[in-house]
This record gives structure tokens, C-alpha cells and sequence, in this order.
């Protein structure tokens, strides 16, 4: 139950800040530095309890390449998706609804933000997998650092493309928020969970001797 807790908690933190930070946004708020920060600061807070997934598609690489029992998997989610849920209500409170128009037509097609969502998943749960379940990296301090600076990096690089989801919870809080459409809540979703698996396989590729 405690692991549950956390990735509930972790999650909420980070889709609250996703929401208070890019609807209706305030003058001078950065918003990739204060997303990737707080996914550092809550995998450093929870990591050693629950692993500190807070999204889907990690907690899906992480089964996949063997340090999460598949029974849990389903309750992770929930607590994720439930986290995230609640996050986007909390964000509506503060700061009301979205005014982003989701009927203006949109500079990229689905193709293009499935892509950027897809491969900022992929090295989000590839670095997530090589710095915090592999056996060359164990006992590091650094994880937490490295999972939120990648965050942050795709943010800044594919955040006016796709929005820089990169995580089933991320993308169910938006499409609770009003950021995303259903369409391309579905299609991020399939693009996030394909690419932790795809993430999960390299890893294990790459590292045959750590089991």
C-alpha cells in the first residue's frame, strides 16, 4: 500500500505543476525548469519506496524489464492515474479552465506530436531504467537529477510541438484540464506506452547480463 501512496502522491505533484504551470500561465513562469524539478524532487523523495515512477509508461518498461511484479503493475497505474486525476481538478481550482482553443487548427499533425511524444518517452524510460534499476548504477545519488533534467530537456525541445506529455498520467490530467482532445489523448497514450516497451527491450539488449 505504501508504494501505492507514493506513486499517487509523486504524480499529483507533478501533474499539479504541469496544470498550475501552463494554464492560463503567469507572467515569467518557466515551465520546463518547474516540471522537471519537481519530478526530481519527488523520485528523491519517493524513489526508495516505490521506485519513483508517478507515469504509466515507466512503470510499464520497469515491469518489462523485470523489477516490478506484473501483478502490481495495474494498482501503480491507478494510483498514477488517480494522482493525476486529482492534480487536474486541484489545477482548475487555482486557476480556472483552460482558455486554449482546442478547435484552432493546430500546426502539426497527429503523426508529428505521436513522434515527439514517442521519442521523449523512450529516453525518459531509458534513462529511468539505466540509472535506476541497473546494476553498473546502483546506489548512485544522481537519479532523481537525471530522470527530471530529461523531462526538462524534452520539454524545452518538443513542449510547443506536442505539449511534452511524455506519460499516460501527464496526458490524462491535460485532457482533464482541456489541453488535449480525446483524438490525441488516445494517440499520445498508444506512443507513450509503445515507446516505454520499445525502452524496456533496448535495455535489455543492451545489458543481457543484468537480470
Amino acid at each position: 500500500m505504501k508504494k501505492f501512496i507514493v506513486e499517487f502522491i509523486g504524480t499529483f505533484f507533478l501533474v499539479f505543476t504541469v496544470g498550475t504551470c501552463v494554464v492560463n500561465p503567469s507572467e515569467g513562469v518557466i515551465a520546463p525548469i518547474a516540471i522537471g524539478a519537481v519530478l526530481m524532487v519527488m523520485i528523491f523523495a519517493g524513489g526508495h519506496i516505490s521506485g519513483g515512477h508517478y507515469n504509466p509508461a515507466v512503470t510499464v518498461a520497469v515491469a518489462m524489464r523485470g523489477r516490478l511484479p506484473g501483478h502490481e503493475v495495474p494498482a501503480y497505474i491507478l494510483a498514477q492515474l488517480g494522482g493525476a486525476v486529482f492534480a487536474a481538478w486541484g489545477a482548475t481550482f487555482l486557476k480556472g479552465p483552460s482558455l486554449i482553443d482546442l478547435s484552432e487548427e493546430v500546426k502539426y499533425n497527429m503523426g508529428q506530436l505521436a513522434f515527439a511524444e514517442f521519442i521523449f518517452t523512450f529516453a525518459l524510460a531509458y534513462v529511468v531504467l539505466n540509472v535506476a534499476t541497473a546494476k553498473g548504477t546502483a546506489g548512485n545519488s544522481f537519479y532523481g537529477l537525471a530522470i527530471g533534467s530529461t523531462v526538462m530537456a524534452g520539454a524545452f525541445a518538443v513542449g510547443p510541438i506536442s505539449g511534452a506529455a511524455f506519460n499516460p498520467a501527464v496526458a490524462t490530467g491535460a485532457l482533464y484540464l482541456g489541453l488535449l482532445s480525446v483524438p490525441h489523448y488516445l494517440a499520445y497514450i498508444v506512443a507513450q506506452l509503445c515507446a516505454g516497451a520499445l525502452a524496456a527491450y533496448v535495455f535489455r539488449v543492451l545489458n543481457a547480463d543484468d537480470k
